[in-house]
């Protein structure tokens, strides 16, 4: 098992930032990415960014040049995800997300999800 903890959020204001955070522990060998995705109310689950374990990134198109998602440098497998520049279509719960190699194929684990409210 892997276990999640997700920090930050909040309510901020059009043009501003936030930054979360989320620590994975336990199981933690063979995580392949480890990253957020966001739910906003009557809309599908999406990918907002990740991070391979070589460092590799992805962004959600939305999102490119506005989030940035880094490592801790002193914990591997501690990542944060600055949001800058905020608007009312980033507000959701935001969702720390690790797949995860298993034997029969690749797990995801979640966090409990913060909310992300943007408003003014």
């Amino acid at each position: 098992q892997v276990q999640l903890v997700e920090s930050g959020g909040g309510l901020v204001q059009p043009g501003g930032s936030l930054r979360l955070s989320c620590a994975a522990s336990g199981n933690i060998f063979s995580i392949n990415t480890m990253g957020w995705y966001r739910q906003a109310p009557g809309k599908q689950r999406e990918l907002v960014a990740a991070m391979s374990t070589g460092g590799t990134t992805n962004y959600a198109d939305s999102v490119k040049g506005r989030f940035t998602i880094s490592e801790d440098k002193n914990a591997k497998y501690t990542k944060y995800l600055q949001m800058n520049s905020l608007n009312a279509e980033d507000t959701a719960v935001y969702y720390c997300n690790v797949k995860k190699t298993l034997p029969w194929g690749v797990g995801d684990y979640w966090g409990q999800g913060t909310q992300v409210t943007v408003s003014s």
